[in-house]
């Protein structure tokens, strides 16, 4: 019998009505499986310091993953499929997420060291789908998409990262529905062109 698919909504979305955590639904909404989410906000995950990635290593080094710490790296490496929602903040991400990168970074987990110490992954997605509002325009090279496409690839072994992004939503004149309504109909179209 076929394991369940794992799904892991990664939502760093603080506001009550999140017009991110809306399209990240309509997202979820054509994945089947088992989904676990993962409120940043609710996690209150804490940067790393030297204690704290001290502490880190001992476990690693032990073998020891029963530990709270490593729980956010466990729940990404078994995920077949990932959804983060992120609102587009100065320019990137919010913190929070930078915050839980540091935590599902981790070696012997997400990813490992080969020959000549290059990186592989070890996480058994199929794909990251990056969900994304902005009430200006986005900046492309500073989105904070790219530097998580760059690790899904090169570290995590993630082969497929995919973003959706309803931009200008808090420009003068902007129609707020139209652009989202526009984007989600381009998550649903993205996934009827896939057949998933």
């Amino acid at each position: 019998m076929r394991e369940e698919n794992k799904i892991l909504y990664i939502n760093a979305c603080v506001r009550e009505e999140s017009r991110t955590r809306r399209l990240a639904e309509r997202v979820l909404s054509h994945l089947q499986g088992e989904v676990t989410e993962l409120n940043l906000e609710a996690l209150s995950l804490r940067p790393l310091n030297r204690e704290s990635l001290a502490r880190r290593e001992a476990l690693l080094a032990a073998g020891d993953r029963s530990d709270p710490m490593l729980a956010p790296a466990l729940a990404f490496a078994a995920a077949d499929e990932i959804v983060l929602a992120a609102p587009y903040w100065d320019l990137s991400f919010p913190a929070s997420v930078k915050t839980w990168i540091e935590h599902i970074n981790c070696i012997g987990i997400s990813f490992a060291y080969g020959p000549y110490d290059r990186p592989y992954g070890l996480c058994r997605a199929k794909r990251l789908f990056y969900v994304m509002t902005a009430g200006r325009p986005i900046m492309p090279a500073n989105s904070g998409f790219a530097q998580l496409r760059e690790l899904c690839t090169c570290f995590y072994g993630i082969p497929e990262t995919v973003l959706f992004a309803a931009q200008g939503l808090d420009l003068r004149g902007a129609d707020v529905e139209a652009i989202l309504s526009d984007t989600a109909e381009r998550i649903d179209k993205w996934f009827r062109d896939q057949k998933i």
